[in-house]
């Protein structure tokens, strides 16, 4: 057992919550309290009402989410929304939610989770946004976009779609998870010719071809699993005698 407010101190320092850029629906840190005890952690992608169900079932005090309960803005607490409310409340359930500070984490970040998962231990980060970097950028030799497409299919359980755009012979690689698939103009002009993200807006396969760039797209939710697990198991190792576990609940998106 262990303190919630000890373990979310350790998060909001380690993952440098604070002074890390994001988007207003994020609200990073410590959304939902609990009587202030955790025995067991859950990871998740989304605090959706399926996923917190699940974390009662499986008896978890602690759910860590990339997007949290407030991600669609302010809403009456009616429905689906009081439901999960009510669920976590009544089972002890804490929610602390972490977005753009675990995407870009040198160690525990969805970036450099994805590129370690493929084999490349060696990346730099890339793509200036709001004062940080967003993105991680390796170099590949004898590689082609078809082997990496098969790599990712392994990978993830699903062949991504691909605008491709770039070279099958690939070398400089650029990976932003998510939703980043409208940025890559701007990831063209940083000399990427095959980029890999969750998803993108329509227009965006176009872009791709113009712009001369394989723009890869593994799926939202699929790359964004790795920072989650890996905090989830941070957090079980730095506190002793916590149990971790991951509550796999994809979209398809």
């Amino acid at each position: 057992m262990a303190d919630l407010s000890e373990i979310v101190a350790h998060m909001q320092a380690f993952l440098r919550v604070d002074g890390t850029p994001d988007y207003p629906p994020a609200h990073n840190g410590l959304q939902l309290a609990n009587d202030g005890y955790v025995r067991k952690v859950g990871a998740a992608v989304d605090a959706c009402l399926p996923v917190i169900e699940q974390a009662v079932t499986e008896e978890i005090d602690l759910l860590v989410v990339h997007h949290g309960l407030f991600w669609s803005g302010v809403q009456p607490i009616t429905g689906a929304y009081y439901q999960k409310l009510k669920r976590a409340l009544e089972h002890n359930l804490a929610i602390y939610a972490v977005h753009i500070p675990l995407d870009v984490h040198e160690t525990l970040g969805n970036n450099v989770g994805l590129a370690r998962a493929l084999g490349w231990e060696i990346t730099e980060p890339f793509f200036p946004w709001k004062g940080i970097l967003l993105g991680q950028r390796t170099t590949v030799a004898n590689e082609t976009r078809t082997q990496l497409l098969d790599r990712l299919e392994g990978l993830l359980g699903k062949r991504p779609h691909c605008a491709p755009g770039g070279p099958e012979e690939i070398r400089e690689i650029g990976i932003i998870t998510g939703g980043a698939g409208s940025e890559v103009a701007a990831i063209a002009a940083q000399g990427i010719d095959t980029f890999i993200t969750g998803e993108g807006p329509h227009h965006t396969y176009g872009l791709a071809e113009e712009w001369g760039v394989n723009l890869i797209y593994a799926g939202h939710y699929a790359t964004e699993t790795f920072g989650v697990r890996a905090l989830a198991a941070h957090l079980s190792a730095q506190f002793q005698g916590i149990e971790h576990t991951f509550i796999d609940h994809p979209s398809g998106l």
